[in-house]
């Protein structure tokens, strides 16, 4: 029976991000499929008792490491004991960012196959300092030589990490959503809002996604009845989220971070279109969502967010387009039925869960010589 560890996550069951939703859906579908998954989930404490426990959770083994930090280095630290761990452990060890990929050096010392997903290019993100920049930056070259797989997101990802290793050792595998027929309409009135009057923003609150844009653009004019929803974080000592605050006006709906699956998808599926202003990374979860829900998108312009959305979108480069973009949505029915078709048809084209799973079942066993897919056991793959 084949073996895999899955590391880089808070851990599932998932209730904080994509990575974290990636590998409850894999888990699910490898344990259906007769492996023995175990996955990290970093606990953190005041004091550490019990540096390492397990429980079982839907036939897949539930790794949880405390750690007595917080913040970075209670990740770097949740890291360095998952590798120690893992290193006592059989089976592929499947990494999920590279943030801490110094540490994989003690898995290939120790003999472990690592196939590691490299995620966006976090360094050039406009929020870090020169320190984490260098971090980062680092830690991909150390995370793409010391991975005897790497798995890119997003052609244009696969493009970048062919600078650091080639191409023969690189996998582009996309990420997966499930389609959205259909969504109560609570969830969105208990909000104030209702079905396709709202525009709505799923997203971490910086400036490399534009969510201040985003809501400046919106502001610019009267939009009647119609409103504006960004979901995300907001902390009033950041500066950049308080100018987000302060740009909002009584048509801008700010309900902080949602984790519950049922009224995200509700978002989505209600509402008139979904704004993606992100400008760094690859395929991003959020965005494969939208396009699974049927949301036309409005999108900020460039190779990543046009490879993912296609004929979904319509695309802006400065707030002025996005402010045009905005009008157009609201004032052309057709157009937003015949996006949201193409959302659907891209979706299904290109990012069905099946066929993501199945790519890095193959990835696992390549590593482990085998070449046949496992056969499917029992229902356990199915989502909760």
């Amino acid at each position: 029976m084949p073996s895999i560890l899955i590391l880089g996550t808070r851990g599932i069951p998932a209730s904080h991000g994509g990575f974290e939703t990636f590998a409850e859906r894999l888990a699910l579908f490898l344990a259906g499929r007769g492996w023995n998954v175990g996955v990290y989930c970093q606990k953190e404490v005041e004091r550490v008792s019990q540096r390492v426990s397990t429980e079982r959770w839907r036939g897949i083994e539930l790794i949880t490491i405390e750690v007595a930090s917080k913040g970075p280095r209670a990740t770097l630290e949740f890291d360095w004991q998952c590798v120690l761990d893992a290193a006592r452990r059989p089976g592929v060890c499947l990494v999920l960012g590279y943030n801490g990929a110094v540490f994989l050096a003690w898995l290939r010392l120790m003999r472990r196959k690592i196939i590691t997903n490299m995620d966006g290019i976090e360094w050039r993100r406009p929020k870090w300092g020169p320190a984490a920049r260098s971090w980062f930056w680092l830690n991909e070259w150390i995370g793409a030589w010391l991975s005897h797989r790497l798995v890119a997101d997003h052609p244009a990802i696969a493009d970048h990490l062919a600078t650091r290793r080639p191409r023969s050792a690189i996998a582009t595998i996309a990420y997966g959503a499930d389609p959205v027929t259909s969504a109560p309409e609570e969830p969105i009135r208990a909000l104030g809002l209702e079905p396709g009057k709202y525009l709505v923003s799923i997203a971490r609150i910086e400036p490399d996604n534009n969510i201040l844009p985003i809501v400046e653009a919106f502001r610019r004019r009267d939009r009647g009845d119609v409103k504006l929803v960004v979901l995300g974080t907001l902390d009033d000592d950041i500066a950049y989220h308080r100018a987000v605050r302060e740009a909002a006006g009584s048509t801008v709906v700010l309900p902080g971070a949602i984790y519950d699956q049922a009224t995200v998808k509700a978002l989505r599926y209600h509402a008139r279109a979904y704004m993606h202003g992100h400008t760094v990374g690859g395929t991003n979860p959020s965005l494969v969502e939208a396009l699974a829900a049927g949301n036309m998108v409005i999108a900020h312009d460039n190779r990543y967010n046009r490879w993912v959305a296609g004929e979904a979108a319509l695309y802006f480069g400065d707030t002025d387009s996005l402010s045009e973009r905005i009008d157009e949505a609201l004032a052309d029915d057709a157009l937003v039925a015949r996006r949201s078709k193409a959302a659907r048809a891209r979706a299904s084209e290109a990012f069905r869960w099946d066929d993501v799973l199945t790519a890095y079942e193959k990835e696992a066993l390549r590593q482990l010589g085998v070449t046949a897919a496992m056969p499917a056991k029992a229902d356990r793959a199915r989502p909760a």
